[in-house]
């Protein structure tokens, strides 16, 4: 019987991808590396740590040690004076409804303060646990961003079950043994496939959630 659900944040919970790869891209740009929105949406998930490295990587260079925090930095303000994020329809409503039943939980490769303020104004007093992309070292598809949710929820892994959009979540979820549910935002279903269950919409996913709720 579950009695917790994790839950991605961009994509699943905020309707916010489209100015994270704007905000990636921009930056980018800054130290001359051409990057689009559609190859961020493809490694959507991973940590600032993750996403420099596949990029600088796929330039052909390698970034020294005190780059990340720079570019953390300016991706970050990027975001947040381009951000018009929302939630997505009946996701609070929905969740609010579940939050007596279980344990409810964020895991999410974007930093902390962008995972905080995004939660704080679409679902305030939701969340028992927040993990951001600052607060694991290997982000998704590592498993560690959900094996610290669970830990932190304080329950076992065959209590819990993950909502993803993204494959590098997927993996992740699955990296760490978990059931997980896929829900296409921004790509196609069959990105998806390795989720146990996909959902063809948000619509389709918060009928779901108050079936078992």
């Amino acid at each position: 019987m579950y009695k917790g659900i994790i839950f991605d944040s961009d994509g699943v919970l905020v309707d916010s991808m489209p100015y994270h790869a704007k905000a990636w891209v921009d930056v980018f740009a800054e130290f001359g590396i051409c990057v689009t929105e559609n190859e961020i949406y493809e490694i959507e998930g991973s940590n600032h740590v993750g996403v420099i490295n596949i990029f600088f990587q796929k330039a052909g260079r390698v970034p020294g040690p005190d780059i990340y925090d720079t570019i953390l930095e300016k991706k970050r303000e990027h975001f947040l004076e381009n951000n018009h994020a929302k939630a997505f329809k009946g996701m609070y409503e929905c969740l609010n409804s579940l939050k007596d039943k279980f344990k409810l939980a964020v895991a999410s490769g974007a930093d902390r303060t962008i995972v905080t303020s995004l939660m704080e104004k679409f679902y305030p007093g939701i969340f028992d646990a927040i993990v951001s992309g600052e607060d694991v070292k290997n982000g998704k598809p590592d498993p560690e961003p959900y094996n610290r949710a669970v830990e932190m929820l304080g329950l076992d892994k065959d209590n819990c079950f993950v909502v993803e959009n993204a494959p590098l979540g997927v993996k992740a979820a699955k990296n760490a043994g978990l059931f997980c549910i896929g829900v296409p935002t921004y790509l196609d279903m069959a990105k998806l496939q390795e989720a146990d269950l996909i959902l063809k919409s948000h619509a389709e996913l918060i009928e779901y959630l108050k079936s078992i709720g």
